[in-house]
């Protein structure tokens, strides 16, 4: 047999030795678990390891290896050096003592640093190739921005998952190609489960996050407004060309043509414009219009639905009218912008308490256009006052109110503490 290959197995044949002779005695079971926690936290074999409640076996074992009494001692101290030395003086002196906890627990000694390290280079290996993958995409730029540390998940596998699917969101929001889709349609396509990108969803502030990231990159970040702050998010996702609660959000309508966005008039708008009825209009309809055209280019904007429901009775769409039925949704918002575009005149009637005057001013203020409060006098606030109290922290609310048209309406809620409708 070769020299070297000699050498070789005499040393494997010690490590056997070695590795029997210390696991026949349990003790150092306890002492090298210590060693092995050290070296995990300093990356190097260091440390004294403090070994309490030895049974007399267990302390004769320690003298027969360390050449030392411990006997009569409540605990024994056992130093890194301390330990080194022994093995030195041992028969087992060809193993080191890093390799000897190898050997021992079977498997590779590493510190904290190193491990670090480690995680990072592995890391680093599945995000270049998930950006080799998809280079030349969308997604691309995405993977290239994303830094150490941007998800802090437990595993390689959550990570590859993470990066694999941030990428085929951005490569796949319907916005790319034109259109629109539900959320629910959305998380099926890329996922499988219609709910995966729900906000309660694991992966529904991903989603939002990759929004937000998309519209910002690509220069179609929607209006930055404080004016309705619970629309932001449904603006972004549309933006993105993905609806959001849908069923519930339309807006009410009468006297109102429309022109999609591919210059074709809507057959739909146009036969209830013809009948003079009133219509409910989904978001979803909404989002494929260029612009909404009304008679003299004015509309008539009601907060309450038994007024609108009057005033189209007597119009019978000769002139447009449109209902916000409380808090605006994102579709009147949207038909306000289709509206500004063909610059109509907007002229408006809220309840006469302080939500209504609050939503009163916000639209004021958001609208582009020509803007006129209708109906909305202190006088006939006093023709249409009811016995309804509104609470003191109700009547807070009017203190918002900066517009100066509105300011003497206010000023008089305020004084009469009741609610006015008309």
């Amino acid at each position: 047999m070769p020299e070297k290959a000699q050498k070789v197995e005499d040393w494997q044949a010690l490590a056997g030795e070695c590795i029997r002779y210390f696991r026949e005695h349990p003790v150092f079971a306890k002492l090298f678990a210590g060693f092995r926690e050290k070296y995990a936290s300093y990356g190097t074999f260091a440390g004294t390891i403090v070994l309490r409640h030895l049974t007399e076996q267990e302390t004769e074992d320690l003298e027969g290896f360390f050449q030392k009494s411990f006997h009569g001692q409540a605990s024994v101290s056992i130093s890194a050096a301390r330990f080194e030395k022994a093995l030195r003086e041992s028969r087992f002196a060809e193993i080191p003592p890093k390799i000897l906890l190898e050997l021992y627990f079977g498997e590779e000694m590493s510190g904290k640093k190193e491990r670090k390290k480690q995680e990072q280079e592995k890391r680093a290996q599945v995000l270049a190739e998930t950006a080799q993958k998809y280079k030349e995409t969308p997604a691309e730029r995405w993977l290239e921005e994303l830094g150490e540390g941007h998800f802090p998940v437990e595993n390689l596998s959550e990570l590859r998952r993470l990066l694999e699917l941030g990428a085929q969101i951005i490569n796949n929001f319907p916005f790319r190609g034109g259109r629109t889709e539900y959320l629910a349609v959305f998380a099926a396509r890329l996922t499988g489960n219609p709910h995966a990108f729900d906000a309660k969803a694991r992966d529904g502030v991903f989603l939002h996050q990759l929004v937000h990231w998309t519209l910002e990159n690509q220069g179609i970040l929607t209006e930055q407004t404080n004016l309705f702050p619970a629309l932001l998010k449904k603006r972004e996702y549309l933006a993105a060309g993905i609806l959001l609660d849908d069923i519930s959000n339309y807006v009410m309508l009468s006297g109102v043509r429309a022109e999609r966005k591919n210059g074709q008039p809507h057959g739909g708008m146009e036969g209830f414009f013809v009948e003079g009825d009133m219509l409910h209009v989904p978001l979803s309809v909404l989002v494929d219009w260029k612009c909404a055209e009304c008679p003299d280019k004015e509309i008539y904007i009601m907060e309450n639905p038994s007024v609108y429901a009057l005033f189209v009775g007597k119009w019978k769409g000769k002139k447009a009218a449109m209902c916000m039925n409380g808090q605006p949704r994102l579709s009147s918002i949207l038909m306000l912008d289709l509206l500004a575009r063909v610059d109509t005149k907007v002229y408006y009637a809220g309840d006469f308490d302080p939500e209504g005057i609050l939503i009163a001013q916000k639209l004021k203020q958001y609208y582009p256009g020509e803007f006129f409060f209708w109906h909305m006098s202190a006088a006939e606030y006093n023709r249409s006052i009811s016995q309804e109290e509104i609470s003191a922290k109700r009547l807070k609310m009017l203190e918002k109110i900066t517009d100066k048209e509105l300011l003497c309406l206010a000023e008089e809620i305020a004084r009469q503490k009741k609610a006015g409708y008309h």
